[in-house]
């Protein structure tokens, strides 16, 4: 308690203090009541980074949540899943740092991979992956996904091993291919690890700092800012303290209600694993 009480809510508090002044960390700080939430909503960057931290959660849950629930259901039970599940898998070992830094050498204008590749492919012009918008935030999430995939992977092999063989056998016995049984037996199944799977992949992408700062600073002329993203610039590049700290709120209230739903659901998913 002691722990939570120093390192999360007192924090908290200061931050939500903090977010009613003008403050530079500097000079003595004047209070302005809510000014600091209303030019929030005035500001065209924070309103750009709302929008993509959406498109972060859209092209996650599509291509990231979608794309590791396919694979788990095609890997599931065939010889070498062990195997697939580990290559899969292993870029979530990997730091955000060190993703970004992969995928920067490998979109790096003048000597990255993807253009070299493409060279070799008899292509001359040499693609601005990074510093051109929108291209900038799909290559982004390309990134994103890459590394995400894999938890996502692992979470839904979990669920799938959690369903009782017999519903899928009698299916079968009844005539139903498999993708009918996926439909009506096994995702309506897997709808508590699907909600788990879906909170965290909402949460992280609210959440998306580590990545996009290494890669592209928020830029180019900040078109690739997240909130997390904005929420630093503002509070430690522009030193506009109490204005990040209001953009950190706003956050916060953003991701608590999908954080309680994936907290029932999670202690959901525990009931029945105890039953």
């Amino acid at each position: 308690m002691a722990v939570i009480t120093f390192m999360f809510i007192i924090p908290m508090i200061r931050n939500i203090i903090l977010s009613l002044y003008e403050s530079d960390g500097l000079s003595v700080m004047k209070f302005i009541g809510f000014t600091n939430y209303i030019n929030m909503f005035r500001d065209s960057n924070f309103i750009r980074s709302i929008f993509n931290s959406i498109l972060w959660v859209i092209f996650t849950i599509v291509f990231s949540v979608g794309a590791g629930l396919l694979i788990a259901v095609f890997v599931n039970g065939i010889k070498g899943e062990k195997i697939i599940k580990s290559i899969f898998f292993m870029p979530l070992a990997i730091s955000f740092v060190s993703v970004g830094a992969i995928w920067w050498y490998m979109y790096s204008k003048e000597y990255g991979v993807l253009n070299e590749v493409l060279r070799l492919l008899g292509f001359k012009t040499k693609v601005d992956w990074l510093y051109k918008i929108p291209l900038n935030n799909i290559s982004l999430l390309i990134a994103w996904s890459w590394q995400q995939l894999g938890g996502n992977l692992v979470m839904f092999l979990m669920g799938l091993t959690s369903i009782p063989q017999e519903q899928i056998e009698a299916s079968r016995i009844d005539g139903c291919g498999r993708w009918r049984t996926f439909v009506h037996i096994t995702f309506p199944m897997l709808k508590p690890i699907t909600t788990v799977v879906v909170g965290m992949a909402i949460v992280n992408s609210f959440k998306a700092f580590d990545l996009i700062y290494i890669m592209t600073r928020g830029g180019p002329v900040r078109s690739s800012e997240t909130l997390a993203v904005n929420m630093f610039v503002e509070s430690f590049q522009r030193n506009h303290q109490g204005f990040g700290a209001a953009i950190g709120v706003f956050l916060t209230l953003l991701i608590l209600p999908i954080t309680a739903i994936y907290m029932r659901a999670t202690s959901v998913v525990d009931h029945a694993d105890n039953k």
